[in-house]
């Protein structure tokens, strides 16, 4: 399974250093204005979209579904379910994505309805979303996909395709010239790399012989299940969507700006939860789904465990830089061109809120494969519906004196509710056992990190001022060195707490 998890877990850490530099593309040509702002409801809209109805739900209830009827029923009932899910899947896109084109000028009201009374935006991001809107559909296939070559133990070009959506973007904006304008430029970019990804994971497909056809779509037992447990999964996609919708239409509402600070924090909160947490909870769903499939429920849950330890062990550096110098991180990557000190300030403050719920983002999705891998996807949407009201209640009470970084906040503490009371359900239904050795790694992880973020604190008090003499490249500079204080001193102090033994136990489970 670990290498597995490295596979993913390499080609998103790639995805997500491309997508670094796209960022800094955009943030150099588009800044943080009305026109960045408009380009930002056009990416989010296909994305929540596409959250809800492919990486979202679909994989919650389609893999597992896929798993079973792969190991019960053979390739050739496989393949046949396959087929069905497929043109099902691709009619209901084709039929949304006609709507939302046509209805465009209302989805935009209903969405961004700040931009309501601002027409330069509005406008402009009605012709934006009329372009990266058609993404939806080809990502979803993409998706489906993905999760067939995954239950086939084959990661890579899944895990490899988002990296198409960062060179295609950086590729027209640097042919911004020959578009209206960098919005569109960018907006072209997203729906370019829709079809680069298509044809990859298609061409992979095709060459395990698993690229499903169309065909009539009988409602079969199989076909029956998956959609009783599609149902569910929705709602908990949607409800999560639901809350990023929300930010989206409180932040039309905010100063110019509001959107893109987070977006940008967004975007760095999301390197931890894409390399680590969806990377690991991507292998973990087959590998439980496959294991409960063989009646090893023992060993399920014990890769579960081992999937918490091992997503603990690289996500507690990110909590401790993004909650003591998400500033410097800000400056270091963006303040360049059209983005400013300030505008990287107000990004920085938005991303040190994300990190209060940061070990829940990369945790939830190995928490909740236990339900997902037996096919339960009803019991997570309690959990996921409850946070999400919590999250919009606070959302609410925080935007006047928070603006974007209320928003942030809110999103931390109802991702906390969701993963604790996603934990609780699982150790009430003896899906889960928390035992004494689990409890101590905890204890060591919260050392590590308290200790890695007061050598960050220090290295930025005491380095600055030297730093300060610098004519260029001062916030690039002290990135590096607090890079290299955090390898180091991170690896000691986990070195000291787990010992060697300890250490090579968590690394190669």
């Amino acid at each position: 399974m670990l290498r597995r998890i490295f596979t993913v877990g390499g080609f998103t850490l790639l995805s997500r250093v491309t997508g670094f530099a796209r960022d800094i593309m955009l943030a150099a040509i588009l800044g943080a204005g009305p026109m960045a702002d408009a380009f930002f409801v056009a990416l989010r809209l296909p994305n929540h979209f596409r959250a809800i109805f492919a990486e979202g739900a679909f994989n919650a209830a389609f893999v597992p579904a896929y798993a079973h009827v792969s190991g019960s029923g053979g390739p050739n009932a496989a393949h046949l379910f396959a087929n069905r899910i497929f043109t099902l899947l691709l009619a209901s896109q084709i039929l949304l994505l006609a709507v939302a084109w046509l209805f465009m000028p209302q989805v935009i009201a209903l969405l961004a309805p700040g931009f309501v009374h601002d027409p330069e935006r509005g406008e402009l991001a009605i012709s934006l979303t009329r372009i990266t809107f058609p993404y939806l559909l080809l990502i979803t296939l993409v998706t489906l996909y993905g999760g067939m070559l995954n239950v086939a133990q084959r990661f890579a070009s899944a895990a490899a395709a988002p990296i198409f959506l960062n060179l295609s973007m950086m590729a027209t904006l640097a042919l911004a010239a020959f578009f209206p304008d960098a919005g569109h430029a960018a907006a072209w970019g997203v729906l370019i790399s829709g079809f680069l990804q298509y044809f990859l994971l298609a061409g992979d497909a095709a060459k395990q012989g698993l690229l499903p056809r169309l065909t009539r779509p009988t409602l079969d037992a199989d076909v029956r299940g998956f959609f009783r447990a599609l149902g569910p999964a929705t709602v908990g996609s949607m409800g999560t969507q639901l809350a990023m919708f929300a930010d989206t239409i409180i932040a039309t509402f905010l100063a110019a700006g509001a959107l893109s600070a987070l977006y940008y924090a967004d975007r760095l909160n999301q390197l931890p939860i894409g390399v680590i947490g969806i990377a690991i909870g991507t292998v973990l769903l087959p590998e439980m789904s496959r294991r409960l499939t063989a009646g090893d429920h023992a060993g399920a849950t014990a890769a579960q465990r081992r999937a918490f330890e091992f997503t603990l062990l690289f996500a507690v550096p990110f909590v401790a830089a993004f909650l003591t110098v998400p500033d410097v991180i800000m400056r270091a990557m963006f303040a360049r061109g059209a983005f400013s000190a300030a505008d990287a300030a107000a990004a920085g403050a938005t991303l040190a809120a994300y990190a209060v719920g940061l070990l829940p983002f990369v945790l939830i999705r190995s928490a909740v494969a236990t339900f997902y891998a037996r096919k339960d996807t009803a019991t997570p949407v309690k959990a996921s519906l409850t946070g999400i009201a919590v999250n919009l209640l606070l959302k609410v009470a925080l935007m006047g004196s928070l603006a974007q970084v209320g928003l942030a906040l809110a999103t931390a503490i109802g991702a906390w509710v969701n993963l604790l009371l996603v934990l609780g359900f699982a150790i009430r239904a003896g899906y889960l056992e928390l035992d004494r050795r689990f409890g101590l790694s905890l204890l060591k992880f919260a050392v590590a990190g308290i200790v890695l973020a007061v050598a960050f604190w220090l290295t930025v008090h005491v380095a600055g001022g030297y730093l300060a003499q610098l004519s260029a490249f001062r916030d690039e500079t002290m990135l590096l060195l607090l890079m290299i204080t955090g390898v180091i001193v991170y690896g000691v102090v986990v070195l000291a707490l787990f010992g060697r033994s300890g250490l090579r136990a968590l690394i190669r489970s």
